[in-house]
């Protein structure tokens, strides 16, 4: 017989909760990592995963997990918390970044306080070259208005690479967001294509194909997370104050 899980999702912003149950093994895993990345692409101040109900049955099982939750919580910098989780599990996320343990989901909300009203600017945009232009504009300004006048022009730029890479290769509506927290400023664009973008290496003549470096080359992490209905591609700066 064939093993079960369950994802729930039962919010998703400014803190994200994603309850799970039932059986946790190397062919549910992939369910769970789709439900972990379908979680992450709102953005959350947080994400939440109450695992109480999720059965662990071997050390295999316990390999699925970490590497779930090690792998995508780089991205893009949001943290999660296994909540209910034992305390065999709870000592495998050690090495994890970014990732901790708490005794329930209703404790680790309490213990995070009141919910910080973030600081988001989220768009769509058509696959059209004028979507360069207005997201351009769009950066310019909400940096500025967060006092973070220095970083406009560097942030700007990178937002113009992510979205004309959506124009020439994805021709898909777009969704580009830009937030900041804790001292980092991060910027993805989502897109309806699962073509996944690869650096290309142009001779000296070709004028285009840089896209991809000069944003590995501007930002401090950048990355690509595939979902079912297309990817995001995320970046991630720190923040300089004007």
């Amino acid at each position: 017989m064939s093993s079960q899980l369950v994802c729930r999702p039962e919010r998703s912003l400014p803190v994200a909760i994603l309850r799970v149950s039932g059986v946790l093994d190397d062919l549910t895993g992939a369910a769970l990592e789709q439900a972990v990345a379908r979680s992450l692409c709102a953005q959350p101040e947080s994400l939440l995963i109450d695992v109480a109900g999720l059965d662990i049955p071997d050390p295999l099982a316990l390999r699925v997990l970490t590497g779930i939750l090690c792998r995508n919580a780089e991205w893009p910098g949001v943290p999660i918390v296994l909540c209910g989780a034992g305390a065999t599990v709870a000592a495998e996320l050690s090495g994890c970044d970014n990732v901790t343990a708490a005794p329930s989901c209703e404790q680790a909300l309490a213990a995070a306080g009141p919910e910080p009203a973030p600081q988001r600017l989220r768009v769509r945009l058509r696959p059209v070259p004028d979507a360069c232009r207005q997201v351009r504009q769009l950066v310019t300004a909400t940096c500025t208005g967060w006092h973070r006048r220095e970083m406009a022009s560097t942030a700007a730029l990178v937002a113009t690479e992510l979205v004309a890479n959506v124009v020439r290769h994805a021709h898909t509506t777009m969704e580009f967001t830009l937030g900041l927290r804790g001292g980092l400023v991060g910027l993805t664009v989502r897109d309806g294509s699962r073509l996944l973008p690869r650096p290309k290496d142009p001779a000296a003549a070709e004028a285009g194909g840089r896209g991809l470096h000069l944003v590995k080359e501007l930002t401090d992490a950048w990355g690509v997370l595939p979902v079912t209905d297309g990817k995001v591609v995320w970046t991630r700066m720190a923040a300089s104050t004007a």
